[in-house]
């Protein structure tokens, strides 16, 4: 495979190779494979993953939990390997085997900030020693001095005090610990940032600091994010482009607004479906829309990611490329979030989140579905039968889903000892 051969360049270019767009391509995924275990016990996490992230700007890779958004960033950083393709970081393969040179220039021009604020810091180390850690390995300061004055002023552009230098993780919440974390990248002066979900873990009113943090950042010293998450809401905010990854497939790449006035991809449409409205009445009555795989025929034809113009990329079949390429040149905005009457019914391929527990939100306070109910349905299964429905009636579904267990189980044993009787009667009349 090619991502094998061994890259003997030992210094990364002072700049990357130039797109058709005139822009500079930091970073590039070419046919990215990323595989974990063997033989059959193999799992193929990311396929085929192509993109690429110019020099300046945020791409977000979005996501259902699992879908490889996460892989994908520990691979830009050479944690996971590739099993096929290859990453190029300024035009330079950065995949598979690298001089060491190149792996440390390469540690020092990206960095990752991580979701869990908690684990990703040393809790035996100061504050002082988390942040420095990377310029004393890269030596990236002139003397003890200049050290303490990069540190400290890092960390007071973070919203923290040089006093918090001397503690410890476990004295500061989460937002304090995410803007440690969020220090000890930009300390390093990095040109790409991997942010993997750096905010999900925080309260909301904190969340917006950080990426404003994030955001000044960017403005002041140039740096180019890949920005991991699944709240599309958050994104919309923060990116330039976004890429959409479904069980490690990308299925669509396209600059935020463009995304989000026609998104084309049906699982687009479902996570756009899924943003919250921060209106109950509104929210109640919205269509989920539930994305279904088996509604594409790839069985002839393999899928492909293509440029249908206006820098919009979606993958699908020749067929289903043309169809989005006719929907795109409408230049019609997809509305993918509908709210309906109040007197309206949901459609056939729609579930709202709240309908698995409706029944269970009618049912009164005395519905407490008591264990009793079941035992009592296992001595009298008639009874228990009757029960079932008189409670089903009457919206109690807890004491019901109680009779209607006892009730099965007391006839199945019956049955069963029927079924044993008759093995010894036939064998007692042989």
């Amino acid at each position: 495979m090619q991502n094998n051969a061994k890259n003997t360049t030992r210094i990364l270019p002072p700049h990357g190779p130039i797109a058709e767009n005139g822009r500079e391509i930091l970073l590039s995924l070419k046919n990215v494979d990323i595989t974990f275990g063997t033989g059959e016990d193999a799992v193929r996490a990311v396929k085929n993953a192509s993109f690429d992230i110019y020099k300046g700007e945020t791409f977000s890779l979005v996501g259902e939990s699992g879908s490889g958004k996460t892989t994908i960033g520990r691979a830009v950083i050479r944690v996971n390997p590739c099993a096929a393709g290859e990453i190029d970081y300024k035009g330079v393969r950065i995949s598979g085997k690298i001089p060491r040179a190149l792996d440390r220039e390469v540690i020092r021009n990206i960095q990752m900030v991580f979701q869990d604020p908690a684990a990703s810091l040393n809790e035996r180390a100061t504050v002082d020693y988390i942040i420095s850690e990377g310029l004393y390995n890269f030596h990236l300061f002139e003397n003890e001095a200049d050290r303490v004055k990069k540190v400290e002023k890092i960390i007071e552009e973070v919203g923290l005090l040089p006093e918090h230098l001397t503690r410890y993780p476990h004295e500061f919440s989460g937002g304090q610990r995410q803007r440690i974390g969020l220090a000890r990248a930009m300390v390093m002066q990095p040109e790409l940032v991997i942010a993997d979900e750096p905010i999900s873990a925080l309260d909301v009113s904190i969340r917006a600091q950080v990426l404003n943090l994030m955001k000044k950042f960017q403005q002041e010293l140039n740096i180019t994010y890949l920005f991991i998450a699944h709240d599309l809401s958050i994104v919309r905010y923060i990116s330039d482009r976004i890429a959409v990854i479904y069980k490690g497939d990308i299925v669509e790449i396209a600059e935020t607004e463009e995304l989000f006035d026609y998104p084309l991809h049906p699982y687009t449409r479902s996570l756009i479906s899924a943003i919250p409205i921060p209106d109950p009445k509104l929210e109640k009555h919205k269509v989920l829309r539930t994305y279904d795989p088996s509604a594409h025929d790839y069985s002839t034809e393999q899928p492909k990611l293509a440029d249908i113009g206006h820098g919009h990329f979606v993958r699908g079949s020749e067929k289903e490329i043309e169809e989005y390429r006719a929907l795109r040149e409408r230049n019609e905005r997809i509305q993918s979030i509908t709210i309906l009457p109040e007197d309206a019914e949901m459609p056939a391929d729609t579930r709202k989140p709240e309908a698995f527990d409706e029944d269970f939100l009618k049912a009164p306070a005395n519905d407490t579905g008591s264990i009793w109910l079941a035992v009592a349905a296992f001595f009298l299964p008639i009874l228990g039968l009757i029960g079932w429905a008189l409670f089903r009636h009457w919206h109690h579904p807890r004491n019901a889903k109680q009779c209607r267990k006892g009730a099965l189980i007391a006839l199945a044993v019956i049955a069963a000892l029927v079924i044993l009787f008759g093995i010894f009667l036939a064998l007692a009349l042989v």
